[in-house]
């Protein structure tokens, strides 16, 4: 792989200050070869979660404030990723695929913001390491980018509403649930498996529709419910999560976070409209 191209120098010295060397970008668990830019765009991205035996409940206790360091890592390289994927935009419509560079640092962002993720609702127990590449963290997101519609990725802002629809609504009805799924963990020292299974489920579409707008592939989100039984029950014991064969309690735990992420939603959105703007304020005391 090339590292003398305009624009990748200082991405590459950043990713570099992470242990993201130009092994990391090129091979490791993060599928990104050097023939991916020839591959069929419509790969679904596929996330591999090993569940722990059993969590420590001292991690559990305190995962938050652990995670803040890498909090503030997301934070400054989201910033960048956005600008990178506004590039990619104009790239993707004109070569009808993104450029290597630029495939390869938002295929790593979102590999390693997956890894946060699954930390923080508490899907591993292991800390999440800086290093992407790192074989050993028990999440594993696979992404093939290749070719592209042109005319999807003008319109790409357009189609990716309904499915970000159903992230957001999943990832709030999560968040009514956090405190609650969180406790469960502390006490049982262990995530039960419908709730694993229906958090899998969210951060698995949440991973694919973040895939989606950053045009890494052409394959729309889809399964949220899980895979297929008849593609491999036996397989799910010896690859965790791939595939995804969800249990019926995880399923109905999953329509939980649904209903509770619109009503959340909903009522958020109405307590905004009902708020008095600044200026309405100022009338009212003038009046």
């Amino acid at each position: 792989m090339e590292w003398g191209r305009p624009g990748v120098i200082a991405l590459a010295a950043a990713a570099g200050r992470l242990g993201w060397d130009e092994s990391t970008w090129s091979a490791g668990r993060v599928a990104l070869s050097e023939s991916a830019a020839v591959e069929d765009g419509r790969f679904l991205p596929e996330l591999l979660i090993t569940p722990p035996q059993r969590h420590r409940r001292w991690t559990v206790l305190l995962r938050m404030l652990l995670l803040i360091p890498h909090f503030i890592v997301l934070w400054a390289l989201g910033v960048a990723a956005a600008v990178v994927a506004f590039i990619g935009w104009f790239a993707a419509l004109v070569l009808g695929r993104l450029p290597e560079w630029i495939s390869g640092f938002l295929t790593l962002y979102i590999s390693y913001s997956t890894r946060v993720g699954a930390s923080a609702w508490l899907l591993v127990d292991r800390y999440p390491p800086f290093v992407v590449g790192d074989p050993e963290f028990p999440v594993d997101v696979e992404i093939r980018p290749g070719t592209l519609n042109r005319w999807a990725v003008l319109f790409r802002f357009v189609l990716l509403i309904p499915a970000a629809v159903v992230a957001a609504v999943t990832s709030w009805g999560f968040g009514v649930l956090a405190f609650f799924l969180w406790l469960i963990i502390l006490v049982m020292g262990r995530n039960p498996r419908p709730v694993f299974d229906a958090s899998v489920a969210a951060l698995r579409y949440s991973m694919r529709t973040n895939a989606y707008i950053c045009l890494l592939t052409g394959a729309y989100p889809k399964r949220l419910f899980g895979d297929a039984r008849e593609e491999g029950e036996a397989a799910k014991v010896a690859a965790g999560t791939r595939p995804l064969v969800m249990s019926r309690g995880g399923r109905v735990l999953l329509i939980v976070f649904i209903v509770l992420g619109v009503l959340a939603m909903v009522g958020n959105g109405a307590m905004s409209s009902t708020q008095p703007s600044p200026h309405e304020y100022q009338y009212a005391h003038l009046g």
